[in-house]
């Protein structure tokens, strides 16, 4: 074999691999597609009485934070010695491989500590803190690049993840900073900012409709879509919500926008069309058949999928028709994988279940963590990362 035909295998190699790793990463909230979909594939969905295989647990300290996954490393933020911390851990073994304090502790009715999750990219961790702290660290060290203050903190804190899109790191922001704020995600400095609106809870969302990209930004009172590029705003509607929680992250699919809250307010659906420079929205269907205080729906083959504050269900996405619904499984959170909903409910019960409009059946069930367990789980490279309020537990989902 020539030394030519050895590089180039060593070299396709190296790319298959790369693009392997890069496959089970999981950067930010919501995941690669930003919809709570995993890829990955010959997941385990059934264990004996043993129960699943846990292969490492952490205590972190109270956060409502969930998991970034990049490169063999975990990002995510707990309590210490009462301040907000992020912790970088061994994807593999829990070990710390180190930890910042970026803000005092935070402390309300509904549970302490941060409340956003990380965003990993381009060897960068951006998270902001339930005070309104902003900042940017280097993965690798975890020292800080920079950060920027934020004083228009809703009532039960910063909420929502930080979303980048090229060079642009966004967040919700609010009033004289922005409704939605763009800054270099290099070096912290404003690109753009749109509006004054009073922040919601929810992440900064993108999409791309008629080959244009775009932001929308659920707010305290109302959903506004801007241009991605310059920050414009070509559509805005109100919704109103009782104490001003819109915290689930809209949703586009096929030309149409999604939106849901709790607090006896609903959900709607909203077919896009352009108009003039701008966007218009008509109402396919509304309705209060889920009621999402802070759980977003995962969207897949038609069917929207959500433990909400009242149940756990199935509607259409197109009719808002339910399909079917389990009481008593409520506040939960799913992430979604090869056909298969991962649920973690509200009290730390893991289920799984096929996909299917046609019922809820688990074929795996187990207690892993206990008390409120509000966070999404993640998966990435066959192992399922989920948290209460005091520790971080990683499951072998791996056959």
């Amino acid at each position: 074999m020539s030394i030519l035909t050895r590089c180039i295998g060593a070299l396709a190699a190296f790319v298959l691999f790369s693009t392997a790793a890069s496959a089970a990463d999981w950067p930010h909230w919501r995941g690669p597609n930003h919809d709570g979909i995993s890829a990955e594939k010959d997941l385990v969905t059934s264990w004996g009485e043993s129960g699943p295989k846990v292969l490492w647990e952490r205590a972190i300290g109270p956060s409502y934070s969930s998991m970034a996954c990049v490169g063999g490393r975990i990002y995510t933020c707990g309590t210490q010695d009462d301040r907000q911390v992020l912790f970088c851990l061994d994807a593999k073994t829990g070990k710390e491989i180190w930890k910042q304090a970026f803000g005092d502790g935070y402390s309300d009715g509904e549970g302490d500590g941060t409340r956003a999750t990380p965003t990993v990219d381009d060897g960068r961790v951006f998270i902001l803190g339930a005070h309104g702290r902003l900042v940017c660290f280097d993965a690798e060290t975890g020292k800080e690049s920079w950060s920027r203050k934020f004083d228009n903190r809703p009532s039960w804190g910063y909420s929502g993840s930080v979303l980048v899109e090229g060079d642009l790191a966004i967040v919700s922001a609010g009033r004289a900073d922005g409704a939605l704020l763009a800054l270099d995600k290099k070096t912290g400095r404003p690109v753009w900012k749109h509006g004054d609106a009073k922040p919601g809870y929810a992440t900064p969302y993108p999409f791309t409709f008629n080959g244009k990209r775009y932001v929308c930004g659920f707010m305290a009172r109302n959903a506004i879509i801007v241009e991605l590029e310059t920050g414009k705003q070509v559509w805005s509607m109100p919704w109103e919500t009782d104490w001003h929680v819109n915290a689930a992250t809209p949703i586009f699919h096929d030309g149409h926008l999604f939106l849901a809250s709790g607090y006896n307010t609903g959900c709607g659906l909203y077919k896009l069309s352009a108009s003039g420079d701008g966007l218009s929205a008509e109402e396919v269907w509304r309705s209060k058949i889920l009621l999402s205080k802070f759980q977003t729906p995962i969207l897949y083959e038609g069917k929207l999928y959500t433990s909400d504050q009242k149940s756990l269900k199935c509607v259409d996405f197109q009719t808002g028709e339910r399909k079917w619904r389990k009481r008593r499984i409520k506040h939960g959170t799913i992430v979604l994988a090869d056909g298969h909903l991962i649920l973690l409910t509200g009290k730390g019960q893991l289920q799984i279940a096929k996909a299917t409009p046609e019922e809820f059946d688990p074929t795996a069930k187990a207690r892993i963590l206990s008390g409120r367990c509000w966070t999404v789980p993640v998966l990435s490279s066959g192992r399922l990362y989920a948290r209460d309020m005091e520790k971080i537990v990683c499951i072998d989902m791996r056959k």
